[in-house]
């Protein structure tokens, strides 16, 4: 389908949304037709991998729900769960693949283990912004590659989402250089925890539930999660005063929705691209909603007392020669790792040069905060590095 009929989708879902409500447990029938009443009445379920209290993660899940539902005049009803109701958060493709729920809200590189090369579909150390990671996804084969990988699985799967940059997590204690992340415990999942895990760090995968108990009961010593608005949420600020940036490891987030083969198959072609057009007016508004929260959840994190810090050049540097060694030494064992990597890389290298130069070039010149905070304050939030490319 072309992108302009799934926008048009789309947007007639946005207007429609707006009267219906039909993502919740009640099975109440919408008051008018938007489809030919001789189509099926389907009901799924999404399992994800967030709890309800991550408004902006789980919130999407629910909005792709509400829009199918009131794209087809609730004759397709998805009922989304938060993470432990039906499952584990990070158990998803487990059940999606199963077909214990028919689709899922969650983040490929949680799936590391089955396959390495799923991290891409989410983010790769030192790889591409939300920007960046969404053209390639959708126009230079990336999301092909990604449901190549996931056909070994039964699963197809459709962006659902970027957070964009991430912050580079919560420490009880300051890290000055490598040395101090020696037998340091962290939650950290994907191709990131392998890294920090090869600069000596004791890695942890946790699920965002999972995360402030951890850290609370000392289970861990540092957690990182997304950026201000929903760290805040999870309180970890309660619990780790120092906040580094950047999230080296997580440049460009980018969740998804994964939906079992088998049930995908069954569906009407205009549910296919209902549900479609859903999932991509969703990826796209996530971001926004994260650009929108995460400035003045940081403001208010500073203000409390949070300490901002930035890694060291030191760090820093180590993790990315890490990073890229670990890649080529992955390439070098892997058969599908090497093909999505191999593409992913030569996009890599293009977007790069581009980006040099007119969004950083712009970026470099003009990015400051405004002086709204407390001196000491803003200075912390103005003060940013100059990071290698």
């Amino acid at each position: 389908m072309k992108r302009r009929n799934l926008l048009g989708y789309a947007a007639t879902g946005v207007g429609s949304g707006i009267a219906l409500v039909a993502c919740s447990k009640a099975n109440s029938e919408p008051p008018f037709t938007a489809v030919n009443f001789s189509q099926p009445n389907v009901r799924w379920r999404m399992a994800t991998s967030w709890p309800k209290s991550l408004d902006i993660a789980f919130g999407t899940a629910e909005l792709v729900c509400r829009q199918v539902s009131a794209m087809t005049s609730g004759r397709f009803v998805i009922t989304p769960y938060e993470a432990g109701e039906l499952m584990p958060g990070l158990e998803v493709l487990d059940g999606v693949s199963a077909g214990t729920v028919e689709c899922g809200h969650t983040a490929s590189y949680y799936f590391v283990k089955k396959n390495p090369a799923l991290a891409f579909g989410t983010t790769v150390p030192f790889g591409l912004n939300a920007q960046q990671h969404n053209a390639w996804l959708h126009d230079a084969s990336g999301l092909e590659l990604i449901r190549k990988l996931y056909a070994d699985f039964g699963v197809t799967t459709f962006a659902g989402g970027s957070t964009g940059a991430q912050m580079g997590g919560w420490f009880t204690r300051q890290i000055e250089a490598v040395q101090d992340l020696k037998g340091l415990k962290m939650r950290i999942p994907g191709m990131g925890g392998q890294v920090m895990k090869r600069l000596g760090v004791d890695v942890q995968v946790l699920a965002g539930n999972e995360v402030f108990a951890a850290l609370e009961a000392r289970k861990i010593e540092a957690a990182e999660w997304v950026g201000p608005y929903e760290d805040e949420k999870l309180g970890l600020n309660r619990i780790a005063p120092y906040y580094y940036y950047p999230g080296w490891w997580e440049p460009g987030t980018t969740y998804e929705f994964q939906v079992n083969r088998s049930a995908w198959n069954k569906l009407p072609a205009d549910y296919k691209a209902i549900f479609e057009a859903a999932t991509l007016t969703a990826h796209l508004r996530m971001l926004t909603q994260y650009d929108a929260a995460n400035g003045e959840a940081l403001e208010r994190l500073v203000l409390g007392g949070t300490k901002l810090i930035p890694y060291s050049q030191n760090v820093i540097h180590a993790a990315r020669k890490n990073t890229f060694e670990l890649l080529e030494e992955s390439a070098s064992k892997e058969a599908s790792f090497r093909e999505v990597y191999q593409q992913w890389k030569t996009f890599r290298g293009r977007v790069y040069k581009w980006n040099r130069v007119n969004e950083w070039s712009f970026a470099n010149f003009s990015a400051k905060v405004p002086s709204q905070l407390p001196n000491d304050r803003v200075q912390q939030l103005n003060d940013f590095p100059e990071f290698v490319s």
